[in-house]
């Protein structure tokens, strides 16, 4: 993976001692809180309902052993003893104090790791392909070049006051598992008829208020321009996107008032312009400079065969474990989502627990998915029992990755000042009535993502099934979507009427999976289900002869 070089290093520490300074002023009273609060979010603090939350960066969510250690630190000496893993592949803290961050930066910055542009109208955190590297359906490994657009994007003089936040994704397989369409800029690593590889760009997905699925602007962009492209579409955005109204201001409202023509048209004309000064042209030394990090590790020759083991390795070997590029070797779907658990939170003692496991079988790496959950990229085939075991003593071994249970929510109204509704006892109420793995694995797989708010940090719109939190005169009512998906075949899920209450939202999600179990031909998965019949006989059946809860007023 990608190490600091001297210029990294002190980059980051300088910003620390800045931040220090300003903490200081704020603490003294020299500073006010409207003073502060934007030199706060440039270091990925919020202030949320009862605390402050700090959001660190995870780098295209890849993590070695001693990164996560110094996570589990953090969680225990700064926090409750948790941290939770985000949807854009983040960790945040939710309970540290504001005159104990300056530390928590510094210690992040010994292992190479910060919170700068965490926050903010600026570049997000760019994520990847959470098998990159591993995949047996993997043109490319996609990292080396998100690595290249984070260096391009950090403190990027011309967009670090965008009109709105931007995200950035990357991936390198066919299949799509970055959510791709729902950024408001996207590279997908594609191949052409003469067998070179290049980059399609696409831009303007996004969620929240007003979704949108992203459309293609460059069709195959040579590697040597791919940041002249980029900046050309920042360049673009940055112009044009609106300022006098935040819920109109990211660039998905700006490429969709345009229409894909006009938007390429424009970038096309900058594009151009950059290229005559060719100074955004990577080098080609540059290029192998950076993959040299990214080089996979040196295979052994194994048998390709996965030990038999008891029942429980044997579900979680057949549900949480994917195929790997090399004979002899899987990728292993860690599950944050133990049944009745909040989704995406780990233990300071397990993230030690987990980093002690890299070592013992010389994994090097371990990866944040965007669906809150940690994936072991490199494992031998041989050691999955033994690591099953390990991760069964820790309740890290839930046989659900994919599954109806493996559910995405946001912290909600727990935790954030934007939510409108709670999301976390709506997803372990899911997860308790949905426990029994004979009846998961039957359903196969299904979506549920879950929003406490239409800001959408669960991505409720591409849920096979997706739960929005509303308030309706201070009662909480949950909204649901079908038909969403965030992968390939993306789409927004259709709104099926007035919400549910609290009580009553799990009971109409069953009755929607019941029907999906009735309905279902051959292998359709839920998906397939519902995009072949529709809305309709759904929403019979969920509103049924159980009462049900219609917004007030």
């Amino acid at each position: 993976m990608y190490r600091y070089d001297e210029f990294d290093a002190k980059f980051v520490a300088e910003r620390v001692a800045q931040f220090r300074g300003q903490v200081a002023r704020r603490l003294s009273g020299e500073l006010n809180e409207d003073e502060f609060k934007p030199l706060r979010l440039m270091n990925g603090l919020y202030l949320q309902l009862h605390a402050y939350m700090l959001r660190i960066a995870v780098p295209y969510g890849t993590l070695n052993a001693r990164q996560m250690r110094m996570l589990a630190h953090i969680a225990r000496r700064y926090d409750k003893g948790y941290g939770h893993f985000t949807t854009r592949q983040n960790i945040q803290f939710n309970w540290p104090k504001l005159i104990d961050v300056p530390d928590i930066l510094a210690d992040l910055a010994t292992v190479e790791m910060h919170a700068i542009q965490t926050s903010g109208n600026c570049i997000r955190n760019v994520t990847a392909d959470h098998f990159a590297g591993a995949a047996a359906d993997e043109i490319e490994d996609p990292r080396p070049l998100a690595e290249i657009v984070r260096q391009w994007s950090s403190l990027h003089p011309e967009f670090v006051f965008l009109p709105r936040k931007f995200k950035i994704a990357v991936s390198g397989s066919p299949h799509d598992r970055a959510a791709l369409k729902f950024h408001d800029m996207a590279i997908e690593i594609v191949r052409n008829a003469a067998g070179e590889t290049g980059y399609r760009v696409l831009i303007g997905g996004g969620m929240g208020r007003t979704p949108y699925v992203g459309f293609v602007i460059g069709e195959f962009v040579a590697k040597e321009d791919i940041l002249a492209f980029l900046e050309s579409a920042m360049r673009v955005y940055n112009q044009s996107g609106r300022r006098d109204n935040k819920y109109k201001a990211r660039v998905k409202i700006l490429a969709n008032a345009l229409g894909p023509e006009e938007m390429h048209r424009q970038v096309m004309r900058e594009f151009e312009e950059i290229k005559q000064a060719g100074t955004l042209q990577v080098p080609r030394e540059e290029l192998d400079r950076i993959d040299a990090y990214f080089a996979p590790p040196q295979f052994e020759a194994l048998p390709d065969e996965i030990p038999k083991g008891d029942a429980d390795f044997e579900n979680w070997a057949k549900t949480n474990t994917h195929p790997h590029r090399a004979p002899g070797y899987a990728i292993a779907t860690i599950s944050l989502k133990p049944i009745g658990g909040v989704p995406g939170d780990a233990t300071d003692a397990q993230m030690d627990a987990l980093a002690d496991l890299m070592d013992a079988y010389g994994i090097e790496e371990i990866r944040v998915s965007h669906e809150q959950n940690l994936v072991l990229p490199h494992v031998r085939k041989k050691d999955l029992p033994a690591i099953h075991a390990r991760l069964k003593a820790l309740d890290l071994a839930t046989p659900n990755a994919g599954l109806i249970t493996d559910i995405i929510a946001c912290p909600g109204l727990d935790y954030c000042d934007l939510a409108n509704a709670r999301s976390i006892p709506i997803a372990q109420d899911l997860s308790r009535r949905f426990a029994d793995l004979a009846r998961q694995q039957d359903i196969g797989e299904l979506k549920i993502k879950i929003s406490g708010c239409i800001n959408a940090c669960g991505h409720h719109h591409a849920g096979h099934i997706g739960i929005l939190g509303v308030d309706k005169k201070g009662v909480e009512f949950y909204q649901l979507q079908l038909g969403g998906s965030g992968a390939e075949d993306a789409s927004i899920g259709d709104i099926m009427g007035p919400g549910f209450g609290e009580h009553e939202i799990a009971g109409a999600v069953e009755r929607v999976v019941d029907l999906y179990l009735k309905e279902r031909q051959g292998g359709e998965r839920f998906l397939d289900t519902y995009r072949r019949i529709g809305m309709e006989p759904f929403k019979n059946v969920a509103y049924g002869a159980e009462a049900y809860a219609v917004h007030p007023g």
